[in-house]
């Protein structure tokens, strides 16, 4: 099966041409080797791909006939991407803003200074 089809199959992109795309750009591995869209692959391989600043690792479990439901890709594949990867996308995902209780309104100018020493903070980014 060729890895862009494999790519597109499990779900990893939306498309087969994004798929192929990104092992034209040079995203995605097999092993140890960059791979090319038309590259075949066979169980056993590991599949790297690099998306977002974190890069995905797969171990194919068996060769899929078509594309399949979300829930039947773990029969297809296993995820062996390591846990600083995956701590890495929970720091992406992570809200960039503060969180306050409902109904307490806006933060006073005493409560910004608060806020922002806090965190270290001198304001002269934003400028």
């Amino acid at each position: 099966m060729r890895i862009d089809k494999f790519l597109w199959a499990i779900r990893v992109y939306k498309t087969r041409s994004e798929a192929a795309e990104a092992c034209r750009t040079g995203k995605v591995r097999i092993g140890q080797d960059l791979a090319k869209a038309a590259k075949e692959i066979k169980p056993g391989d590991t599949v790297t791909v690099s998306r977002s600043g974190i890069t995905y690792s797969y171990k194919v479990l068996q060769l899929l006939p078509n594309r399949v439901g979300a829930a039947k890709v773990p029969e297809y594949v296993l995820d062996v991407t390591s846990p600083e990867e995956k701590e890495k996308l929970a720091l992406q995902r992570a809200p960039s803003f503060e969180r306050r209780d409902p109904r307490t309104g806006r933060p006073t100018k005493r409560e910004r200074r608060e806020i922002d020493r806090f965190k270290d903070y001198s304001g002269e980014e934003w400028l």
